[in-house]
């Protein structure tokens, strides 16, 4: 049910976000627009509530339970960005509005942005463990709650192999910038 849940809010939010740009740039009802895209977030409040009462009913935590948390905290540290991603491609294509901005190729400029995006990560990932461990204490039953452990690891590992991949890399070995 839970996975059902997490397909359901990942359509929900492509879904919603697409109907304020289109109500914001090819309608100009500004404010619907406005409030649809204030309404995104509500995504991640219906999958934690859906997640909260499946294992307060008793449901044994499983690997989707983690990937709830996961999908969540990820949501809550990258949403704005993928909210203003959208937003300059859809005022771009259909708006007549600037080109979208793009990422620094290389240089000290890259590398400033790959820790911006990690602090991200890292934040995402503190809100994920969080949740996680705010699950394992919920169900209050270790034998219940093995794949929420699991998940904190999994997190951790991707986000320490991202650390050395992106930010540490494009520091200390700063690629030229290219004009």
């Amino acid at each position: 049910m839970i996975l059902a849940i997490i397909v359901a809010c990942e359509i929900g939010f492509w879904v919603i976000l697409g109907a304020g740009l289109v109500a914001r740039y090819l309608l100009r009802w500004r404010r619907v627009g406005a409030v649809l895209l204030l309404c995104v977030p509500l995504v991640d409040v219906v999958l934690l509530g859906a997640t909260m009462v499946d294992l307060r009913r008793g449901a044994e935590a499983t690997s989707t339970h983690g990937l709830a948390a996961a999908y969540i905290g990820f949501s809550i540290a990258f949403g704005h960005s993928m909210v203003r991603w959208a937003d300059q491609r859809f005022a771009h294509r259909f708006a007549g509005g600037p080109p979208p901005w793009k990422p620094p190729k290389g240089g000290w400029e890259r590398a400033r942005y790959e820790w911006r995006e990690w602090f991200k990560g890292l934040a995402g990932w503190v809100v994920a463990c969080g949740l996680l461990v705010g699950g394992i204490l919920l169900v209050g039953d270790r034998d219940r709650t093995e794949q929420l452990d699991a998940w904190i690891g999994r997190l951790t590992v991707a986000l320490v192999v991202w650390l050395i991949a992106f930010p540490l890399w494009a520091t200390l070995f700063p690629a030229r910038a290219k004009e």
